[in-house]
């Protein structure tokens, strides 16, 4: 019964990222064309906003896809790790799109092109509906995944970027300011560097086998040297499979020979404070000068 809930659960999320690419695929390239024919960079600009997070929707549903890839024997770890690549690939992507719109909103802004301000609000309104339900599509498992709760908040957010476009439509309809949708382009291309800075700090990190943000290596150690069992900790390391799991090595000296149980409790210690999946941990029994304080 466990593996057919587990089964219904895959299906469930696999067909709200089908989905979910699906109808923002379709309005990015509506909106692009809309943004062209209506001589609105904003337009064009929250296009090539939505379609950073289509990519980054696309790269989270293969990071879980390839999770659940069993090792090979050339493979061993699985190939979690090639959803670094991925981020890695996704924010070069990202930042070829933000140097052709930050391109093109220079030179509109050296040649004025009249906006069609009523176009521009009719489909950025269209888009804080077709954002908000695909984020409403991974809502319910927001709580449970880092790669879906990442493609939830980036809709949220692409919902009030649009509602931010709908805004400037509605003064540029009012006061005739053209200069208004420039004015918004750049902040989605501000909005989409932030993201993007982040995203490849996050990816350089993980590539390096930097220890993940959400572990504190000294947490980690204090535990270890503060088990009653343990003299010395050395070659502590901390590194990412992939975007989600962790791995831990770690050696230790111990006061007093320890058995499968003493390694065991360990390991489900660091799962469960630290979500660390894979630890590996060689205990040499020994360093009995270092055990006064612990008896």
């Amino acid at each position: 019964m466990e593996y057919e809930h587990s089964h219904n659960h895959n299906i469930k999320i696999g067909n709200a990222f089908k989905i979910g690419i699906t109808i923002n695929i379709l309005f990015v390239i509506a909106e692009a064309l809309s943004g062209y024919i209506s001589n609105s960079m904003a337009l064009i600009a929250d296009a090539g906003h939505n379609l950073s997070d289509v990519l980054a929707l696309a790269f989270s549903w293969i990071a879980i896809l390839l999770s659940q890839r069993k090792p090979t024997l050339k493979f061993t770890y699985g190939f979690r790790r090639s959803t670094i690549l991925i981020a890695l690939l996704n924010t070069i992507l990202l930042l070829v799109a933000v140097g052709f719109i930050l391109f093109e909103t220079v030179q509109r802004i050296n040649k004025p092109m009249q906006v069609n301000a009523n176009s521009m609000m009719i489909v950025a309104a269209i888009g804080i509906g077709v954002n908000a339900f695909t984020a409403w599509l991974f809502m319910k498992e927001k709580k449970n995944d880092l790669n879906i709760r990442s493609a939830f908040v980036h809709f949220v957010a692409d919902a009030l970027v649009s509602l931010g476009v709908v805004v400037a439509g509605i003064i540029m309809t009012f006061t005739g300011i053209q200069w208004i949708d420039s004015f918004v382009s750049f902040t989605i291309i501000a909005v989409i560097l932030f993201s993007s800075y982040n995203l490849l700090i996050d990816s350089v990190n993980l590539a390096l086998d930097a220890v993940p943000d959400n572990i504190k290596i000294e947490q980690v150690r204090d535990y270890l040297s503060g088990l009653q069992e343990v003299a010395g900790v050395h070659d502590l390391h901390i590194w990412s499979l992939g975007t989600t799991d962790a791995a831990l090595t770690v050696h230790l000296t111990t006061c007093q020979p320890t058995n499968v149980s003493f390694i065991s409790s360990i390991q489900h210690h660091l799962h469960e404070q630290y979500s660390i999946e894979h630890s590996t941990i060689q205990v040499e029994f020994g360093g009995m000068e270092d055990c006064g304080n612990k008896f």
